[in-house]
């Protein structure tokens, strides 16, 4: 137990400091507590979430490519617009467009350039920043969970599959997406009247006073509609769309039991059969490792058709639409590595490597422990499980990683599928300590200084948007699925 608890501790530690290093770090400081565990204390290395990893690679290059065709800056203008029509309702409607810029994305580092255009809209309006910007960065983030092809998604999708809950990356968001616009709109209506009207304000009025800071809030305009837009330009975001359409329609086949992809020969294990067989006298096999080799064994394993996996189609369509931006819409992609949605997802890469992995090293050497003491808990109260999510998720600045990190400890306890997807939104909880990126970023483009990080850390401008939209969320998605399942 005292090891246990030992290794434990540099599991926390390395994630613990990662974070406060930030960017590659976080996976590369990782590594050291997978050495330590490994070289240090005997552990049996996990296994490195490759699939997940394929898949971040492939959404995150073809966004990248959009993002160097100028799509991304179409798409940012169309909500641009929408904003600027309707500013009174500014609070309710950035955090819809940075939620859905995220779901059809994949990744919330589009959002940077939307960020000071909903601040100027603000002060233009005389709306408090705060109000808005707190929200809407929330709202960039709590899309992934509903993205078809988004790390966590995915993950929730073929983990869930290899432990006996069938559920599709369309399943998934169905239930995700109406239990997060719940939880966003309940943080807007939080955040209307927050804090001081900006005409009330004392801290905001005695900066007006000094005229070069009345220059830097009110002397520009953010916009992007003065950016003239490419015939190619569009067609990437029609080429982009028209791989998600491919990507939910087989998705949606394979929901009404149907399938429209190939199929092939596959070696699974026979239910109900042996979970070991001897070969020899002395060499005992286990199932895994029977299907791992490909052998048919009567009684034990048996050969099946198999549709091509959902997680490979992805990665195929993805890849294949950005090869088609690049020859068709002059995306170059020197352009799209510079990039910052490219930059940001090859960060996450890394990051759910390191995390990921050291997890299962650690949680796979002592899954018995684990059972032993949490199986009581988690069988009188499932709903616990989103308390652990939250929780490691303050550590980690990946909702993928999480999913990835904890899904199987989850299962292993005896969770139901159904309990897991309707806490699916508790992995979203690095608001928590205000150093993600977009919060950051958040914070720097308020001109007027209402974003901020709080003198305490803790009491920033995320932290009251960010609980009430994870709470209400986590709650409305698990009596979605309890309805439903």
């Amino acid at each position: 137990m005292f090891l246990m608890i030992l290794q434990l501790c540099i599991v926390l530690l390395a994630l613990y400091v990662g974070s406060r290093y930030g960017s590659l770090a976080l996976g590369a400081i990782s590594g050291i507590g997978l050495a330590l565990l490994v070289f240090g204390f005997g552990l049996k290395p996990g296994t490195p979430p490759t699939d997940v990893i394929y898949i971040i690679i492939a959404a995150v290059t073809c966004a990248g490519i959009l993002q160097a065709s100028g799509g991304m800056d179409w798409m940012i203008q169309i909500a641009e617009r929408m904003l600027r029509k309707h500013p009174d309702h500014i609070t309710f409607l950035a955090p819809l467009c940075t939620f859905f810029l995220t779901v059809f994305v994949g990744t919330g580092h589009v959002v940077y350039t939307l960020m000071p255009i909903i601040c100027d809209i603000s002060l233009k309006k005389g709306i408090r920043p705060e109000r808005p910007c707190g929200v809407a960065s929330i709202a960039s983030q709590v899309g992934i969970t509903c993205s078809p092809i988004a790390a966590a998604v995915v993950a929730f999708s073929s983990i869930s599959a290899a432990n006996g809950f069938h559920v599709n990356n369309i399943e998934i968001i169905l239930v995700t997406i109406p239990a997060c616009l719940c939880g966003l709109m309940a943080a807007a209506a939080a955040s209307y009247h927050r804090g001081l009207d900006l005409d009330k304000d004392p801290v905001f009025l005695k900066k007006l006073q000094d005229p070069v800071q009345y220059q830097y809030i009110y002397g520009s305009t953010s916009t992007t509609l003065d950016k003239e837009i490419s015939p190619e330009a569009k067609r990437a975001v029609f080429i982009f769309l028209g791989a998600l359409a491919v990507i939910v329609t087989f998705s949606l086949i394979q929901m009404f039991g149907g399938n429209a992809l190939p199929t092939y020969d596959t070696i699974q294990a026979v239910k109900g059969g042996p979970e070991s067989i001897t070969i020899s006298e002395g060499v005992t096999q286990t199932t895994k490792q029977l299907v791992k080799a490909g052998l048919v064994v009567e009684g034990v394993t048996e050969m099946v058709k198999k549709p091509l996996a959902m997680n490979l189609v992805i990665q195929i369509v993805m890849i294949s639409a950005a090869a088609f931006m690049i020859i068709f819409c002059k995306a170059k992609p020197k352009a799209a590595v510079a990039g910052a949605v490219w930059q940001s997802g090859m960060v996450a890469v890394v990051a759910i490597y390191g995390i990921a992995w050291l997890a299962d090293t650690y949680f796979g050497s002592y899954m018995k422990e684990m059972q032993l003491m949490l199986t009581d808990l988690v069988t009188a109260y499932p709903w616990t499980i989103a308390i652990a999510f939250f929780l490691v998720s303050v550590l980690i600045n990946s909702q993928g990683a999480v999913v990835v990190a904890m899904l199987p400890l989850a299962y292993t306890l005896g969770i139901d599928g159904w309990v897991l997807l309707g806490v699916l939104p508790s992995v979203y909880g690095y608001f928590f300590i205000p150093n993600y990126p977009s919060d950051i970023a958040t914070v720097n483009f308020d001109r007027s200084g209402t974003t901020v990080i709080g003198k305490y850390l803790l009491n920033h401008s995320f932290m009251m948007p960010g609980l009430i939209c994870v709470s209400v969320s986590t709650v409305v998605c698990y009596l979605l699925t309890m309805l439903i399942y």
